[in-house]
């Protein structure tokens, strides 16, 4: 599959690094125009770099996607451009560097922050692209979930795991609310990759034994890349999941 996203607008959130760098860079190989946010501005910067240097375009800007006020505005400004938003892909999430911690020493705004930047601020892009695809009658939000959301959690984050079940439950639910005007909302759900400063924190925890019974639990035997996870984005954005909606994919190397 070589899908061509030429004369598309595609905004992708959490683009500064990991997924969502590699979801920016394989949108803009391939013709699209990519605005990528995200609140790290340097890491932003090597994002933008990167899509140039492959011949691709990319526009991107420092937003908080908790604030809907900020959200809006980027949204507003990526359609102003071309007329439209094409595809949304919600990347930005993760677990704020918390830790794996007994139940009852969470505090309100531990649960609250992760639920914040996993589901709040995917609801607010896809409420501010809404209006665009449907004078469009097109569009593909994509967002990007966690095998937390369809299991538990390896790092033991209550509420990383609830939060990207919420996320996969929002999904399903647009899905059946927007499909009237010809927009998909599908999910990818990832396994474990290393693929930033979290998930190298991550890996290292576990030591030589705990890396090893993690790869061996993989079917296909060893780990992922952002790339693999891109691929998957792709094709939920192509011509070729025209008829595909509420959907959830694994991309875990089989589990």
């Amino acid at each position: 599959m070589h899908p061509d996203f030429s004369g598309k607008t595609v905004i992708v959130t959490g683009a500064a690094h990991g997924f969502g760098r590699a979801i920016a860079l394989a949108f803009a190989q391939r013709g699209a125009v990519v605005w990528g946010c995200d609140l790290l501005a340097d890491e932003l910067a090597e994002t933008q770099r990167l899509c140039a240097a492959a011949g691709g375009a990319c526009t991107v800007r420092t937003v908080d996607i908790r604030d809907a006020h900020a959200v809006g505005l980027f949204v507003a400004e990526a359609a102003a451009a071309s007329g439209t938003v094409d595809v949304l892909v919600n990347n930005a999430g993760g677990v704020l560097g918390q830790v794996g911690r007994p139940l009852e020493e969470i505090s309100p705004a531990d649960w609250q922050g992760i639920f914040d930047v996993n589901v709040t601020g995917a609801f607010y892009f896809a409420q501010a692209v809404a209006p665009h695809m449907k004078a469009a009658r097109f569009g593909r939000i994509i967002n990007i979930s966690s095998g937390a959301g369809l299991g538990i959690s390896l790092t033991g984050i209550q509420a990383y795991a609830s939060a990207k079940a919420a996320q996969i439950g929002l999904t399903r639910q647009l899905a059946h609310e927007l499909g009237p005007w010809n927009i998909t909302v599908n999910n990818v759900a990832p396994g474990f990759v290393r693929c930033n400063d979290a998930t190298e924190r991550q890996w290292a925890s576990y030591g030589e034994e705990g890396q090893r019974a993690l790869v061996e639990r993989i079917a296909l035997k060893r780990l992922g890349t952002p790339d693999d996870i891109a691929h998957g984005v792709l094709f939920f954005a192509s011509d070729d999941a025209n008829w595909i909606s509420g959907q959830v994919l694994s991309i875990d190397g089989g589990r």
